[in-house]
């Protein structure tokens, strides 16, 4: 299974974030590609320790359940609801260098901090994650919105 704790799926999205233009244009959704970078950004953000997103009602419920749906080699669906926190609007396209490299870095930064310094902060929806199952769900995170935008 792909997780961005491993050197060579880790060079794969940075890859692939490289082929990513302004102008793609989104296969599925709503967000446009500034929104879509500045989302994954937000979403990196937790496992990395700088945001404590509160735990959804239903994640309560069902997440435990889900997460073994979500953690396997299949890609996330299309259209997949968005946490309220990693909605980002007040964004404009002139940004989308600047998310873009800030995407780069933050990958980069969650694969050399490692393991050991992945936040232990529940997801929002599925509750407790080890490491490993942050870097299996942020690979195919990025790989979700990648394809979105046809890369």
């Amino acid at each position: 299974m792909k997780n961005l704790y491993n050197e060579a799926d880790k060079n794969e999205i940075l890859h692939r974030l490289e082929n990513l233009k302004v102008d793609a244009e989104r296969e599925w959704g709503k967000m446009n590609i500034v929104q879509m970078l500045a989302h994954l950004n937000a979403s990196i953000e937790t496992p990395l320790g700088k945001n404590f997103p509160k735990r959804m009602f239903i994640g309560r419920i069902i997440g435990k359940l889900m997460k073994k749906k979500f953690l396997n080699d299949q890609p996330m669906a299309k259209n997949a609801p968005t946490d309220k926190m990693y909605v980002v609007t007040d964004i404009s396209i002139d940004d989308f260098d600047k998310e873009k490299q800030k995407t780069k870095e933050l990958i980069t930064l969650f694969y050399t901090n490692g393991k050991e310094k992945c936040s232990t902060h529940p997801h929002s929806f599925f509750g407790k994650l080890s490491p490993d199952e942050w870097g299996i769900l942020q690979w195919k995170h990025f790989d979700h919105h990648l394809r979105q935008f046809g890369v």
